[in-house]
């Protein structure tokens, strides 16, 4: 079976009403929801296939939404046959990131005062990020937003990166929270597979790089961030 058929089946075994369901904790994906990060993310990755003469595009960029980048420099190297290992491809890719991320990150519209209003409620606020924790950690610091979260999760920490659930049990399991009543919120379809394959209830807010993708299993479809409130 499939990747995508086996988690959209593992989902459909853990459907349950969630109006019955009360959310303890809300855990935030980072790039494209708390940061304006996809376009420094296509930029270096732009800037690593070059390296070996070759063009990007939005459309192969799209691909990779939500994974690791150790999975997308394993499937780019594949792909074109580069003669580098996935590792240092993707050591090529963060130091990209790490340059663009010191001349400033931009937050996403809400941030922070959505996370702010979210924690002053009581809730219990976690990070469960595709992204290494180096970059993790400098939007983090950049931003001020590390104190916020009680627990920050990088997809390199777990077996397996989204759309696997993996980063997302790993979240809820450090918070002490079970994962039905954690709610994710999420911009990508491959974070969103993630989040209903961990039973969790799921708001996307897609960002600029990915309205066009399917959230169909969503539970909540946002328009930006600050509509997470009357939900809570």
């Amino acid at each position: 079976m499939a990747p995508e058929a086996t988690l959209l089946c593992s989902m459909s075994m853990r459907e349950r009403d969630w109006s019955e369901v009360k959310a303890q904790a809300v855990i935030f994906d980072m790039d494209g929801v708390l940061v304006d990060s996809e376009p420094f993310g296509f930029e270096a990755m732009r800037r690593m296939v070059a390296r070996y003469g070759l063009g990007y595009s939005e459309e192969e960029n799209a691909e990779f939404l939500g994974r690791t980048t150790l999975d997308s420099c394993r499937i780019l190297k594949a792909r074109h046959g580069l003669p580098d290992s996935a590792e240092t491809l993707a050591d090529f890719y963060i130091e990209g990131m790490l340059a663009q991320i010191e001349e400033g990150p931009v937050p996403m519209p809400g941030v922070p005062d959505v996370l702010e209003r979210v924690r002053a409620g009581g809730y219990r606020l976690a990070l469960a990020s595709s992204a290494e924790l180096r970059v993790i950690h400098a939007n983090l610091t950049a931003l001020a937003l590390g104190p916020l979260f009680e627990a920050v999760v990088s997809g390199t920490q777990v077996a397996r990166g989204k759309p696997a659930p993996d980063v997302f049990l790993a979240a809820a399991d450090r918070l002490g929270v079970p994962p039905a009543h954690c709610l994710v919120v999420e911009d990508s379809r491959n974070g969103l597979l993630a989040a209903k394959a961990a039973g969790m209830r799921c708001a996307v807010v897609p960002c600029a790089h990915t309205r066009h993708q399917d959230f169909r299993e969503a539970d909540h479809h946002l328009t930006a961030l600050p509509d997470l409130l009357p939900l809570l």
